[in-house]
């Protein structure tokens, strides 16, 4: 059960960023933000204030690595949501799950639980 955890979603394709929006009501997580570019994905983790982040490797064709790097620091767990293997993470991230597109809520929902330990 996801308590109402509050995700925040980095994905800059609107429709793809509303599925999200949908699954995680569905699944009883809140939605914290929803950042669409590198800079405001940072902002908002350096705000903090959310228990997990779904975050899309590549971001207006900007690698989203500097917002992971954020999260890291202050220990905020996350998932990398990559299209395919062009996303290729760095070393200091490679050991982080993902989960490839085309979501599905089931994959959503098992990638939440593995970094929220449910």
């Amino acid at each position: 059960m996801a308590d109402g955890k509050s995700i925040l979603i980095v994905e800059d394709e609107a429709m793809i960023g509303m599925m999200l929006e949908d699954y995680l009501d569905a699944l009883g997580y809140r939605l914290h933000g929803l950042a669409a570019s590198v800079d405001e994905a940072c902002a908002h983790a350096r705000e903090g204030g959310f228990d997990a982040a779904l975050i899309d490797c590549n971001l207006q064709g900007e690698k989203s690595w500097p917002v992971a790097d954020i999260l890291a620091e202050k220990a905020i767990p996350f998932v990398f949501a990559t299209g395919g293997m062009a996303d290729d993470l760095p070393a200091s991230h490679a050991d982080r799950p993902t989960l490839a597109k085309p979501f599905t809520i089931g994959a959503v929902e098992r990638a939440l639980e593995k970094i929220l330990g449910q």
